[in-house]
């Protein structure tokens, strides 16, 4: 399967979700966790999905990332059905499109900040340098630290070196705040903010924290599997104005 190359669509989406259903099976039980959801992710945006636990945030992110498929629906990435991809193409499109962050930063215990951002490189058709990547998050000077050497705050920096360094098109980031402390997680969001601003990438953030909402362009709110509203900002407020 090949790729489109980046060619925006007439309306710049990159992601559309149309009717989308998951239901997870438990036993004999279906678990429907989300019903009917229709939404699009904007070529070059900052997009925040808030919900409290439950609502269906991460399983639409992990639809969007070609983790998951839909029970029922159709998923879109630019003009091909992402929903109907083999699963080496979805291994294909996970490689070369989505970069993910999590809360928990997953790095390896035994290898320098330098060497985990290098483990992403390797799979990467077209990989930035992990040492530009490390500069970027302000890290160059601690790249050749283990994660027991680094704070919270700076292991968070290097997760996000690591997606960089794939040069993916997708960042797609789970509560990326969630484990730093307020000063920290306001520096995470700039960078998020600084990375769709300078490099020009499309950022989804879900999160439970509402106060995050205000520096996104657009913010969905989910709620039982449903999307209950799609706001625009038509002023994204700066990172340093955010209070939680």
């Amino acid at each position: 399967m090949d790729l489109p190359a980046v060619n925006l669509n007439s309306n710049g989406v990159l992601l559309r979700l149309e009717h989308v259903d998951k239901v997870f099976q438990m036993g004999e039980v279906g678990v429907q966790a989300l019903r009917d959801v229709s939404l699009e992710v904007r070529q070059g945006e900052l997009l925040v999905m808030v919900g409290p636990s439950g609502s269906g945030k991460s399983t639409i992110l992990n639809i969007v990332g070609g983790l998951d498929t839909p029970t029922a629906g159709r998923v879109w990435y630019r003009d091909q059905e992402l929903s109907r991809f083999k699963p080496a193409e979805l291994t294909r499109y996970r490689r070369e499109t989505v970069g993910f962050i999590f809360q928990f930063y997953n790095l390896v215990p035994n290898l320098t900040a330098r060497e985990n951002v290098m483990v992403s490189t390797e799979i990467s058709r077209n990989p930035m340098d992990p040492v530009e990547s490390l500069r970027l998050v302000e890290l160059e000077d601690r790249m050749d630290h283990f994660p027991s050497q680094l704070s919270g705050g700076e292991q968070q920096r290097v997760a996000i070196a690591r997606a960089l360094a794939k040069n993916p098109e997708l960042v797609l980031c789970d509560e990326p705040t969630g484990a730093l402390d307020f000063a920290t997680g306001k520096r995470v969001l700039r960078l998020l903010v600084d990375l769709k601003r300078d490099l020009g990438k499309t950022i989804v953030v879900i999160t439970h924290n509402s106060a995050i909402a205000p520096i996104a362009d657009r913010v969905i709110r989910l709620r039982s599997g449903q999307v209950v509203d799609v706001h625009c900002n038509e002023t994204p407020v700066d990172p340093e104005e955010v209070v939680w």
